[in-house]
């Protein structure tokens, strides 16, 4: 899953993004408004952190703007703003979801389960398609009767199938959903990534769709 997170104090920036990476999200990280709105209208992401006091345009602004333009993608406002007149204003702008500063990383990552399975027409917690389950809070993947736990990478390429079941995505979409900015894209990454995913859960598991890309499929 790729993530933009908008936030300006670095040592907020750096935890943050730490955290994430260790989830197994592809996280771009800005400072500011401006790049934040270029970073979306150049880059589709499965979900938005966004603070608020930015310097420059203000993350209101940037959300407005967002939503604005019909981008649909999760987005939570992280912020240090924390009247009831500030959390309802950012809620009717368009945010999914109002996290006051400072938070817990767990529950940070809750929450962004929460959004992005919603955002997806999902309301259960664990991701499912009828013949394979995937539990993002424990990395698991159940295929028949094989269990196993997934790597970071292994789970964020089948998240990104399963999240889209039925739809084809190629080598590039899903690169999109394992690297993020300055993380060198390994040759034959993808392919080589859903070899150990076949093995762990079954040949059937992941079909290749030859010269467009891979899927899983829909539920019956």
């Amino acid at each position: 899953m790729r993530v933009l997170l908008v936030e300006d104090d670095r040592m907020i920036g750096e935890s943050v993004l730490g955290a994430l990476k260790d989830a197994s999200y592809a996280v771009d990280w800005v400072r500011d408004g401006k790049s934040a709105l270029l970073s979306i209208s150049t880059h589709i992401y499965d979900a938005i952190l966004l603070d608020l006091g930015l310097p420059g345009t203000d993350g209101i602004d940037v959300l407005r703007s967002v939503r604005q333009t019909q981008n649909r993608a999760p987005l939570i406002v992280t912020t240090a703003r924390d009247s009831v007149e500030d959390r309802i204003r950012g809620l009717d702008e368009g945010a999914d979801d109002y996290l006051i500063k400072p938070f817990d990383m767990s529950e940070l990552k809750a929450r962004m389960r929460a959004v992005i399975r919603r955002r997806g027409g999902q309301a259960a917690p664990i991701l499912s398609n009828g013949t394979i389950s995937l539990d993002p809070a424990t990395r698991e993947a159940t295929h028949g009767d094989v269990t196993a736990r997934l790597s970071s990478r292994e789970f964020a390429l089948l998240q990104a199938l399963m999240i889209r079941p039925g739809s084809i995505l190629s080598r590039a979409e899903l690169e999109d959903h394992i690297y993020g900015w300055n993380e060198e894209v390994e040759s034959n990454a993808v392919e080589f990534i859903i070899h150990t995913l076949r093995k762990k859960l079954g040949a059937a598991a992941i079909r290749n769709v030859r010269g467009v890309g891979w899927m899983v499929s829909k539920p019956a």
